[in-house]
């Protein structure tokens, strides 16, 4: 190794050595810094805090699926602009954004795969496009995996990562909550397994409607879940709540979820579920 120490005027000096961006990471639960390499052999948790980083739709099916299973489906809906909606920049140049930052055409994947040799039916919410918020496409590939679990007599299994429904699209929006749950149910009457996991954040529209329909619900540690914003909250009852009290283990505690698992166990914990409800 290169000696680096320079002598000037009797002192000592080291040169300052670059180091390659990207290799290195802050954990913002415990604010270490994690080397990137350790993050993704531990399925993007760190190693240190158990603190679970948020992770794109195809992350998840990489991690949750046998490998080369998973068969998209519907990879063709893309989102229109009905509204002509126009903010700080307007709904069809945000879109655009977003596609070319994902290489997706909107906030969902959905298809057909295998865990650990299970087949199923799997929709994820991608917290990289638009926060996974839930518009006319995304509640449209929910409602049709819905109805193809149905028909083939699959489990059909979540994963949200959202924060809530998209406020672009208005009461298109707003109006995927009832057909998308409507769906659920219909799954639900025919005998069918719908298993949610909840990730962080899931939230608005996505968490009051079949975010929480599952037959059984899973959240992730530490996984941000709620209607309404803790300061909306307070701004509406005026009521001091408790500190957490939108966090997955104080919902487990109260009773709005089954369990809490581990994104390392969450594969194991699916093919247990749809063996036990015999699917």
């Amino acid at each position: 190794m290169a000696d680096n120490t320079k002598s000037w005027d009797g002192y000592s000096t080291k040169k300052k050595l670059d180091v390659p961006e990207g290799l290195w990471c802050r954990c913002p639960g415990c604010e270490e810094m994690i080397f990137n390499r350790a993050l993704e052999e531990n399925f993007q948790v760190c190693p240190e805090c158990n603190y679970h980083f948020r992770i794109s739709a195809w992350k998840r099916i990489e991690i949750l699926c046998d490998e080369q299973s998973f068969e998209e489906m519907l990879g063709d809906y893309s989102p229109l602009d009905p509204l002509k909606f126009s903010d700080l920049k307007t709904y069809k140049s945000r879109l655009k954004e977003q596609q070319k930052k994902t290489g997706q055409a909107d906030a969902v994947v959905v298809g057909k795969g295998y865990v650990k040799g299970r087949p199923l039916i799997l929709v994820v919410l991608d917290p990289e496009f638009m926060m996974g918020s839930m518009g006319s496409v995304v509640g449209e590939k929910i409602t049709v995996s819905a109805e193809t679990a149905q028909e083939a007599e699959l489990p059909l299994v979540i994963v949200s990562s959202s924060g809530g429904a998209r406020m672009q699209e208005g009461v298109l929006s707003l109006s995927q909550m009832a057909k998308a749950s409507a769906a659920i149910a219909r799954l639900n009457e025919s005998g069918g397994l719908y298993i949610s996991i909840l990730a962080d954040p899931t939230t608005g529209g996505v968490a009051a409607s079949f975010a929480l329909l599952g037959d059984v619900i899973i959240a992730e540690p530490g996984a941000l879940i709620g209607f309404a914003g803790a300061r909306t909250i307070w701004h509406t009852i005026k009521v001091e709540l408790p500190e957490g009290f939108q966090k997955a283990e104080f919902l487990l505690e109260h009773g709005f979820i089954d369990m809490i698992t581990p994104r390392s166990e969450l594969r194991s914990e699916i093919a247990r579920l749809i063996d036990y409800c015999g699917k």
